[in-house]
Parts: C-alpha cells; sequence; structure tokens
C-alpha cells in the first residue's frame, strides 16, 4: 500500500481508497513524499537556502565595497567615489584603495581614506620611483639653488646602499624596513648618515605631495660608534702661530671653533646672542642640540661679526680650512695626520682639561651626554655666569 495525496485537500489518501474520506474526492490522487521514504525512516528535511549577508548601506558619495568572486583571501574591494565621467555620462574607473579581509576593514578603510584622500596614482609608488620624483624636484626643478656635485653624488651613493627598498611599495614601508639598511650596512658612520639623511628628506617630500602621512625614517638611529669623532689637537705651538695671524678671517673662524667646540657643522645654523654673548645650536646628539655656550673673551670680536646664513661647512672644510693650514705649515699633527675641523674640538676638549674646567661644565659646554651618572645628570646644574667663568678660565 502506498500513501497519496488528494489534489483537492492535500489529505493523505490511501491508494485503495475510492474517494478522499475528507472532502469525498473521486479517486485522484497525487504521490506523497512519505510513500517513497523507507518504512520507520524520518523524512529528510530540506535546507533552507543561505541567506546572503546584508551590510548597512554607504551615504551617497562614499564610495563602495564590493565582495570579489572566487576563493581570495581578501575578497573585499573597497573603491573611492566616483570624481569623473566620460562623455556619455559613464563613471571613469578607479583603482581600488585596498583589498580586505571582511567589510568592515574595507568600510574603516574608506572611511580614512574620504576623511583625508590620497593621490591613488600614488597609492603603489616604489621606493626607487619616489626617489626619481624628490631627486627631480631637488636637484634639476629647483632653479633657487644650485647643489655641488658632491652633494649629487652623496645622495646618489645613499640611494644605492638601501637597494634592498628600491622595488619596495613606499607606503608600505616601516621602520624595520629602514633601521635593517642602517643595521646591516658595513660602511662607515659617515655614509651611515647620509642614508638617513635621504630617508628623512624623502619622507619630507612624500608628505608635501601627500603620498604618505607617516614618517618613519625619524625613528632611525645608527647603532654604531660614530668614527668621526678621532682626531688629535693642535698643540700649543700651532695655537701661537694661529694667534700670530688672526687678522686672517679663515684663521679668526679655525679660533672660533676652538675656544667654542661645537663641530663645524653646527656653525650653519647655530644662534648667536650678541646681547649676553652666547652661542646657541649644535648636532649629532641629543644633549649635544640646542646647547649654550658662553663666547670666550678672545673671540668675542671674531663671534660677532660672524654670520652662520652665509656659512658652508663643506665649502669652508676644503676652499679655506685645508689652504691654510699647509700655508702655515700647520696642516699634519704630531702623529703624521692631517688635521681636520674636528681637531678644533678636540683642542677646545684638550684646553678644558689644561686650565681645570670643571668636570660637569665641561660636559654642558661640549655638548656630551651624563650616561647613568644620576647625581650630574638630574641635579648637576650650570647657570650662563657660571659657564662663563669656567670657560674664561683659559688662557691665551
Amino acid at each position: 500500500m502506498a500513501l497519496l495525496n488528494c489534489i483537492e485537500c492535500n489529505h493523505v489518501v490511501s491508494d485503495k481508497a475510492s474517494a478522499c474520506p475528507n472532502c469525498g474526492c473521486p479517486a485522484s490522487f497525487s504521490l506523497n513524499a512519505a510513500s517513497l521514504a523507507e518504512p520507520g525512516k524520518p523524512e529528510p528535511k530540506k535546507r533552507k537556502p543561505k541567506k546572503r549577508r546584508k551590510y548597512k548601506k554607504l551615504p551617497n558619495g562614499f564610495g563602495c565595497i564590493k565582495k570579489l568572486s572566487g576563493n581570495r583571501s581578501r575578497p573585499f574591494a573597497a573603491y573611492p567615489p566616483t570624481k569623473e565621467f566620460n562623455l556619455n555620462g559613464s563613471p571613469v574607473s578607479q583603482p581600488a584603495i585596498g583589498y580586505y579581509e571582511d567589510w568592515y576593514k574595507a568600510f574603516d578603510a574608506l572611511r580614512s581614506f574620504n576623511s583625508n584622500p590620497y593621490d591613488l596614482a600614488h597609492e603603489n609608488i616604489t621606493f626607487a620611483e619616489l626617489f626619481e620624483l624628490y631627486f627631480q624636484a631637488k636637484y634639476i626643478d629647483n632653479k633657487k639653488k644650485k647643489y655641488s656635485q658632491a652633494s649629487i653624488d652623496s645622495t646618489k651613493a645613499a640611494f644605492k646602499n638601501c637597494s634592498a627598498l628600491h622595488n619596495k611599495k613606499f607606503k608600505e614601508l616601516r621602520k624595520y624596513d629602514l633601521q635593517s639598511i642602517i643595521d646591516l650596512c658595513p660602511l662607515k658612520h659617515s655614509s651611515l648618515e647620509l642614508i638617513v639623511t635621504l630617508f628623512k628628506q624623502m619622507y619630507k617630500f612624500a608628505k608635501e605631495n601627500d603620498i604618505t602621512d607617516k614618517d618613519y625614517s625619524e625613528f632611525i638611529q645608527i647603532n654604531i660608534p660614530d668614527d668621526d669623532e678621532s682626531g688629535e689637537p693642535f698643540t700649543q705651538k700651532e695655537l701661537d702661530i694661529l694667534w700670530n695671524n688672526k687678522d686672517n678671517e679663515t684663521i679668526q673662524f679655525i679660533l672660533i671653533m676652538i675656544y667654542s667646540g661645537f663641530r663645524i657643522k653646527a656653525f650653519e645654523t647655530i644662534e648667536i646672542n650678541h646681547k649676553e654673548k652666547y652661542f646657541k645650536g649644535g648636532v649629532k646628539t641629543r644633549a649635544g642640540k640646542g646647547r649654550i655656550v658662553p663666547i670666550h673673551t678672545s673671540i668675542l670680536p671674531y663671534a660677532l661679526n660672524f654670520t652662520p646664513e652665509a656659512f658652508k661647512a663643506n665649502y669652508f672644510r676644503l676652499k679655506s680650512f685645508y689652504p691654510v693650514l699647509e700655508q702655515l705649515g700647520i696642516n699634519t699633527t704630531a702623529s703624521g695626520k692631517k688635521h681636520t675641523p674636528h681637531d678644533c674640538r678636540h683642542t677646545f676638549s684638550w684646553l678644558c682639561d689644561k686650565y681645570k674646567i670643571d668636570e660637569l661644565s665641561k660636559h654642558l659646554l661640549m655638548g656630551h651626554s651624563l650616561g647613568n651618572d644620576v647625581e650630574k645628570s638630574v641635579y648637576g646644574h650650570r647657570n650662563i655666569d657660571e659657564l662663563r667663568a669656567e670657560i674664561n678660565k683659559i688662557q691665551v
């Protein structure tokens, strides 16, 4: 016996019945799925169609999010709002801002883009491509300032020394990528300084052109000792020769460096307080930057006439410092090495020791870090009058 359904009332009827006992309809029945089931086995449940997840509607002019077909790890694409249209009125397609694991991450990216829109043409720009734009803008298109060939060559050398970054997208670089270049580079401290400078200038250029809003170069540091700090002081005999020729402008500036302790590069941006008669500036270290050094009485007339805006360290070193020392016959040290501008700083340190300037004052005047010496770093203070009294202990 099989069970059938009445075509009128859908009541279950035996195939042996001549009429439906429920509505009286003559024997005209359709097959019932239950009749095909195995005895004692429950009827299989029908699978409900999978509902498509609904997301909230995006505002007009906000952009759109599309779920791409296929088996993708990041199937949700975020597209910026349409800004351009063809002549026939159809929108000009734009590249996606990015691809994301879920709708909500795509929404966050789109919201971030709308709060600070950027040029999508630069979204995928590589480190090398950005360098070309930066180099063109600085050295070729800039007609206001003429750079030396040495400066151009230094920039190119720094770029070459970070070749591992050349093909990477600039916006995807992080501090680790930049720091690895510095840590793995086998070159000297001065070459690493050029790379760090390039990073800083490229990030500045990128921010100015809305290519990035994050500057990772500010976190980069050089983790090897500064090999440029080595040097030998001028002897007392060499100092006497310099003072005997103090009418020469180049020698006057050499004396300024010797009796102030600043690095030559610091004089490009140094501040001179003519009223209080002190220098303020410094480069390299945190302790050295912005330090105040009273002007020694012996160099006061030279210092007050010095103009930092017109001073270029590299030009002075090559065109003035070395030639003048050679003319005076004091261009080499006692050990036979070539005197460098940094020897002036070593001479200041030697003079501090010779004339018994107290240790804390020497550290402050030279911009040395006080390290782990808590007593000096926290409780060690010197006002400008105390520093002036100490530095003027040095005799000429």
